[in-house]
């Protein structure tokens, strides 16, 4: 049996876990359900980074140790997860003895052979980061260039890692393993930053700064350096240095999910560490974006952070679980808002699926005395569902492998959609009314193993939630809590006679906000249209507007990554941008003049300020800008391939 190893970051233990915690570890338990649907020997692995000076500052502000501290705030994660349904197989915390063995074992070894000397250091440090860097990588005014705080200038006396001799090594190896590094253009900003020349780490800080650490096994007077010490859970979670048989089977197959924010740690760091103790590498490192609040990272100082434990609140555990994978496309950023939380949830799960079991489930304990009936002979309109429900599992299994959970989920769920509109043209009330029991039986039959199927589909991601609707369609406790991938692209196995039972609504309607409009879907032409519209900017006469006015919209140049056309949209091509650092979706009403093809590799003009809209489902963050005339349009470009993305237009 094939085996697959998932991680998540361990989470540091000064302050409460929020939506980012929760998304990848969310998101880490789904894809070891998937694995082991698919047959895979699964293991997953989740923890606490309770090391470092921003948990001893958080200590010292509610005037505890740290250990104290870390023993108090850990268990709300650890709880949460509980919440969440997380299954993970280990927890790990950094100051568990099982982990600082192997880092203090480590470091002895790379100091024996030559691979950590002191030297002395000058340089700026950001606490909030606990990283150092040189002037030229400060923003200006001497502020961090990833969280912009102020830095504080240090000269001091520590250990440094020789980082900088694996630096061609990398580079080579990243170009070779292209699916080590994922997105592909993640992979690309690690290239980017290894074309400077790479210098050595520093892995020690001297306790008379920040004592709260692992001490060196070769000077009593420092401590290690956070990142050193948290990257190496990984492997000492897994038996490294201790149990070779289950380091063995499970290292060879790791999977890391980070945010983007710790990709150089994930990517730079930590390889050359593995390449340095002799460790081969992990399969992928796979960096998803940030939930964002409007046009914000959500962060505690910004005062946006969404609380898991609201949000389940409002929607339940599952649905809550089931909208963190389908909203995020993996890579990119999401914008959150309650209101698309709540539209999600009554489209998808209180309006097709809940609506699709209430009719099948209804029907069958009014008309067949709560028993699965038997079906008949099939029509071709029961064919058709039948061989759309089977034909879900593989396209699902292709998502869930290349990491677009999105895509799968949606195409689960489009069988969903598809079932009630088999609903609506069978109408089986009517075939109730008149008195038609075989056929009446055979629509109800295809309509619940259709149900069957979707659910075993949908149990990774809701596991609570499809196991109840399995059990109310007859199934028993134990097939109902597990689903086989051959059973789910197989027919007929929902066994007539099985007992339905009644059942509340599975996922009642959520009431939006107060004041919150309630506006019906467009059609897909409708949209096609209107986005046609949107994307196209034509400068006629007209009203007069101030500079100020002008420069209210904000226009940047960004460079199109990715670009595929939308799914059942003559006009709408879905393009993956970077405007200047920031991965954008963006939906545009130009695939009549420009391929996917042509579009990629362009530095077009957009409007950067423009509020998000759902399109075709794809949520468009920004206006491309183009000029058309009759039958022609002409995207607004840049002047030079090789100008920069994320420079500001006017």
């Amino acid at each position: 049996m094939s085996s697959y190893y998932v991680t998540t970051p361990i989470y540091y233990v000064n302050d409460k876990p929020h939506i980012g915690h929760a998304y990848t570890t969310v998101l880490a338990d789904v894809l070891t359900r998937f694995h082991a649907l698919f047959g895979e020997d699964s293991y997953m692995l989740t923890g606490t980074d309770e090391h470092g000076q921003k948990v001893q500052k958080a200590a010292q502000a509610r005037n505890m140790p740290p250990r104290e501290h870390c023993d108090e705030t850990v268990v709300r994660f650890q709880e949460l997860w509980k919440k969440l349904g997380i299954r993970n197989n280990d927890f790990i915390r950094t100051t568990e003895e099982r982990h600082t063995k192997v880092v203090r074992k480590i470091l002895q070894d790379l100091y024996d052979r030559g691979l950590i000397y002191k030297a002395e250091y000058t340089g700026h440090y950001c606490v909030p980061c606990e990283r150092y860097f040189t002037g030229k990588d400060l923003l200006e005014g001497g502020l961090c260039p990833d969280c912009k705080r102020p830095t504080a200038q240090l000269m001091e006396s520590n250990y440094f890692f020789k980082m900088g001799q694996y630096q061609e090594w990398l580079i080579d190896y990243i170009q070779s393993h292209p699916g080590f590094i994922q997105p592909e253009y993640r992979a690309n900003e690690t290239l980017g930053f290894l074309r400077k020349e790479l210098g050595d780490l520093c892995i020690s800080r001297p306790k008379s700064r920040l004592s709260w650490g692992i001490e060196l096994p070769f000077d009593s007077e420092y401590v290690c350096y956070v990142w050193f010490d948290a990257l190496i859970n990984y492997i000492s979670a897994i038996g490294y240095g201790s149990d070779d048989a289950k380091f063995g089977k499970w290292w060879p197959n790791a999977h890391h999910l980070i945010g983007k924010d710790i990709l150089t740690t994930h990517t730079v760091y930590w390889p050359t560490m593995l390449k340095a103790i002799g460790v081969s590498m992990p399969k992928s490192v796979f960096a998803h974006g940030w939930w964002r609040s409007g046009e914000e990272k959500m962060s505690k100082s910004l005062g946006n952070v969404v609380n898991p434990m609201d949000m389940i609140g409002i929607f339940g555990v599952d649905a809550f679980r089931y909208c963190l994978m389908s909203e995020m496309v993996l890579g990119q950023d999401a914008s959150f808002t309650e209101e698309s939380f709540i539209k999600r949830y009554n489209s998808d799960l209180a309006n097709d699926l809940g609506n699709m079991l209430s009719r099948a489930v209804k029907l069958t304990i009014k008309c067949f005395d709560s028993k699965i009936p038997a079906p008949g002979e099939y029509g071709e309109v029961d064919k058709e569902l039948m061989n759309l429900a089977l034909s879900a599992a593989a396209p699902l299994r292709e998502s869930v492998e290349n990491m677009r959970l999105d895509r799968g989920v949606e195409q689960v769920l489009n069988v969903v959609r598809a079932a009630n509109r088999y609903m609506e043209k069978t109408a089986p009330w009517t075939l109730a009314k008149q008195g038609d029991m075989t056929r009446l039986g055979t629509v109800l039959y295809t309509a619940s193993e259709t149900l069957r199927i979707v659910s075993g589909l949908l149990l990774p991601v809701m596991p609570e939630k499809m196991e109840k609707l399995r059990i109310t369609l007859g199934m028993s406790p134990a097939d109902a809590a597990r689903a086989e991938y051959t059973r789910l692209s197989s027919w007929g196995l929902l066994v007539p006679g099985s007992s339905v039972n009644d059942i509340d609504a599975l996922f009642p309607r959520v009431l939006p906000k107060e004041n919150a409009a309630s506006v019906p879907a467009p059609s897909a032409k409708a949209e096609e249209k209107k986005e046609a519209k949107t994307e196209t900017v034509a400068v006629q006469g007209g009203k007069t507007v101030t500079i100020d006015e002008f420069f209210r919209t904000q226009l940047k140049t960004a460079k199109v990554l990715e670009a595929e056309k939308v799914e059942g949209a003559d006009k709408l091509l879905k393009l993956k941008i970077d405007a200047g650092g920031e991965t954008r979706t963006l939906v545009a009403g130009v695939a009549k003049y420009y391929t996917p093809e042509q579009m990629i590799g362009r530095v077009i003009v957009i409007v950067a300020n423009l509020k998000p809209a759902k399109i075709r489902g794809i949520e468009s963050q920004g206006m491309l800008l183009a000029a058309k005339t009759g039958d022609q349009l002409r995207l607004v470009t840049v002047d030079g391939g090789d100008f920069p993305d994320g420079a500001s237009v006017g």
